[in-house]
């Protein structure tokens, strides 16, 4: 495999030891409720904490161009490409988020050896994101091609395949080893395959007491059992417990599957209805930031990216919460993945350079 270091992680002793129920471990509990904090010590403990993102990487890759003809050939736009631009996508771009907020993180993943792994590397090194790599060589590094004409996205093209079961098999102790290194566990689950054993991280990073934020995707959250927190969108948790009929019909079946799947928290992603946070206490919503909706590409991973973030560097759960909200309304309005930085959720004032990063 390939490890290369953007910057480089600072050793933490002191994991703690927690008391084994009959059947799963017991993590300790993010705190639920908010304190006074000044800005600038937030940022110095962000600054000091380490997030582990473990997940499906892909480059997002875009062409840009004009549209001034439909194809005589059958009945679509002809797009002239001016213009090209890659970024980090899917897990990468989770931790390309958190390395925005200048929290430490570090990547686990599977590439192919291939051009577009190359890309990712290189784009890990720019973002200073320190990349835990497993390389197959076998593998094509997945890739989606968003074809962009004026302004808007025409088509999108994906490659992709899943890693070889060899592979993820080091891949998972390698995640055992990179643990005492963090402070909280993020798993981006794309459907791509790199979260093959799941089931086994969360087990293990219960053991030594580091939370979980899992970001969802398919109809079996058996799964993500023992995490800490979820973050499914409305899509996907209707694909889980149904339609649901008014507000107390969403909150008892949300509440449902997070008792049976033993979470702290469920906090479900809600578009222009802002976000709702379920918990041992009830329902909490906090309203959608009202902004412009450019491009909700890529939000759902600046959503637990903050949040993660935030709980690392040991905001509270609602304030945390309150900020991967407004980090959201802000990545909307910026075109494809993108991400939001330490000034634009606390303002320039905030940073204790007083000026932007």
């Amino acid at each position: 495999g390939l490890c290369h270091r953007g910057r480089s992680a600072r050793p933490r002793g002191g994991t703690r030891i927690i008391r084994t129920l009959a059947s799963r471990y017991r993590l300790q509990p993010v705190p639920a409720t908010a304190s006074a904090v000044p800005q600038s010590s937030v940022y110095d403990r962000m600054s000091r904490s380490r997030v582990l993102v473990v997940g499906d990487v892909m480059l997002d890759r875009y062409w840009f161009g004009e549209v001034e003809r439909i194809s005589p050939e059958a009945p679509v736009p002809v797009v002239r490409v001016s213009r090209s631009d890659e970024r980090l996508g899917g897990a990468a771009n989770v931790a390309r988020n958190v390395a925005a907020l200048s929290a430490g993180v570090g990547l686990l993943s599977v590439i192919g050896g291939d051009e577009p792994g190359a890309a990712v590397v290189r784009l890990l090194e720019a973002d200073r994101i320190d990349g835990h790599l497993q390389i197959d060589r076998s593998l094509q590094t997945t890739v989606k091609l968003r074809v962009v004409g004026r302004q808007q996205q025409m088509l999108r093209i994906d490659f992709e395949q899943a890693p070889h079961a060899d592979i993820l098999a080091a891949h998972l102790g390698q995640f055992t080893s990179l643990l005492p290194d963090h402070d909280l566990v993020i798993l981006s689950d794309y459907g791509k395959g790199g979260l093959t054993h799941i089931v086994r991280m969360i087990e293990i990073a219960r053991a030594v007491g580091k939370p979980i934020l899992v970001d969802p995707k398919g109809d079996d959250y058996a799964r993500y059992a023992g995490a800490t927190i979820i973050t499914p969108n409305r899509a996907e948790l209707r694909e889980v417990v149904g339609r649901w009929k008014d507000e107390a019909d969403l909150e008892r079946r949300a509440q449902e599957l997070r008792t049976d799947l033993r979470l702290q928290a469920l906090l479900l992603t809600r578009s222009e209805e802002g976000m709702t946070l379920f918990t041992d206490e009830g329902a909490w919503t906090v309203p959608a930031q009202a902004r412009e909706v450019y491009d909700v590409s890529g939000a759902g991973d600046t959503v637990i990216a903050v949040l993660g973030a935030m709980l690392a560097a040991g905001k509270p759960l609602k304030e945390a919460v309150t900020l991967a909200n407004k980090a959201g309304g802000i990545v909307v309005g910026k075109l494809g993945t993108a991400t939001v930085s330490y000034d634009e959720l606390f303002g320039a004032s905030a940073h204790p350079t007083g000026s932007p990063q």
